[in-house]
């Protein structure tokens, strides 16, 4: 069976990991967003994936090739051009118009397809999902959740009737106006002839304009509502939230990585640390070859990448730190996602520790330099925004 990833989007909302991470790329304690879906996928029969790439087109390429190493068979359409300097210029032609793409190249879709969005964690039945779509007769069916009614606002509302036929969407309405509390999930189930509405060599939405038209020409066209796991990780403050969910095992399909230590402790290869010198509370991640020096306090839930250093006294709390961080003496960070020269706080906001000359409290542990005497904790807490 076949299906499509979509993976060519900018991540524009979950900057700055994506100036030089793709969004599918992303990694869920170490391991690519994107390999979950895989996964799944391949678990259902579907071992046939296409991916259509764009932005950092070659670092998804280069992690997946062609599926072999995860039991499937996976081909790229790159959406963009090479400039004169030879690097690649990622245009992606939209979900809709990377789908039209692939099949103007050469009919690939020829049976019931499904189309996943590369930027979420899913442990659902596709299995089911495809035989309900099949038994409706439908044409495209829209992989619906039900969501508190104070949540609508932030989400996709998909309109039904009483047979699941989609009649209307609302793209994030007021709670008093929500006329539903399903939600479009971005994951879709096609017949081939869907992409007869589709024009090809152009920039086209699935969910903005594909949709409406299906809608507007009274199509099969309908919604099942699911439940399931799903986890978007659409905009920072998402991401920082999966990896806190999956550290308090509420994400059933992805396994906290590493040994355990201690209860709740997780930690890779050769991390270094006098253990009876630190105090850690879990639930707590260490990825290998990270150094814990003396005095250094951890509160979970909290990832710390691998070849990390974290300098005395400082503190981590409810946080997410990527590989190769290194921590300042006397540092404190609490609600916040590190990320090479930035620091975020669980809202998005995001400090530049170069440009704020900061990089002295936060930088990369491979350079090579004497790191400034620490300052008083009172005043790295100001320039971190944190509480006193």
């Amino acid at each position: 069976m076949k299906a499509m990833i979509l993976a060519a989007g900018k991540g524009t909302r979950v900057r700055p990991i994506t100036y030089t991470i793709p969004k599918p790329l992303i990694p869920i304690l170490q391991k690519p967003v994107m390999e979950f879906l895989v996964e799944l996928l391949r678990q259902h029969g579907f071992n046939e994936i296409m991916v259509n790439v764009s932005h950092l087109a070659k670092e998804i390429e280069d992690y997946f090739r062609d599926g072999q190493r995860f039991g499937v068979q996976i081909a790229y359409s790159f959406e963009g051009r090479i400039d004169e300097s030879g690097d690649l210029v990622g245009e992606a032609l939209g979900s809709a118009g990377g789908m039209r793409r692939i099949q103007d190249f050469y009919p690939f879709f020829d049976d019931t397809f499904v189309v996943l969005c590369g930027d979420a964690l899913i442990d659902l039945d596709l299995t089911a999902a495809v035989k309900w779509h099949r038994e409706k007769g439908s044409i495209a069916t829209v992989v619906m959740k039900s969501v508190p009614k104070e949540e609508v606002s932030s989400y996709g509302v998909v309109v039904t009737d009483e047979n699941g036929r989609i009649k209307a969407f609302q793209e994030k309405p007021p709670i008093e106006k929500a006329l539903s509390t399903n939600i479009n999930t971005g994951i879709y189930i096609f017949e081939p002839e869907v992409l007869d509405y589709i024009p090809s060599g152009q920039e086209y939405d699935i969910g903005g304009q594909l949709f409406p038209k299906l809608v507007e020409m009274d199509a099969p066209f309908y919604g099942i509502p699911m439940d399931f796991q799903w986890v978007d990780i659409g905009k920072v403050p998402d991401y920082w939230q999966a990896t806190r969910d999956v550290l308090l095992g509420k994400v059933k399909n992805v396994a906290i990585p590493g040994h355990e230590i201690a209860p709740g402790i997780y930690t890779g290869l050769n991390v270094t640390a006098n253990w009876d010198k630190v105090e850690i509370i879990g639930p707590v991640y260490i990825g290998g070859m990270t150094r814990i020096e003396d005095g250094v306090k951890i509160i979970g839930p909290t990832a710390i990448g691998p070849n990390c250093c974290l300098s005395k006294n400082s503190r981590v709390e409810n946080s997410v730190i990527f590989e190769y961080t290194h921590l300042g003496e006397g540092v404190r960070l609490v609600d916040k996602l590190v990320f090479g020269r930035y620091c975020v706080d669980k809202t998005g906001v995001t400090i530049d520790t170069k440009k704020a000359e900061l990089d002295w409290l936060i930088n990369d542990t491979r350079e090579v330099g004497t790191p400034q005497p620490p300052i008083e904790r009172q005043a790295i807490d100001r320039l971190l925004g944190n509480a006193s």
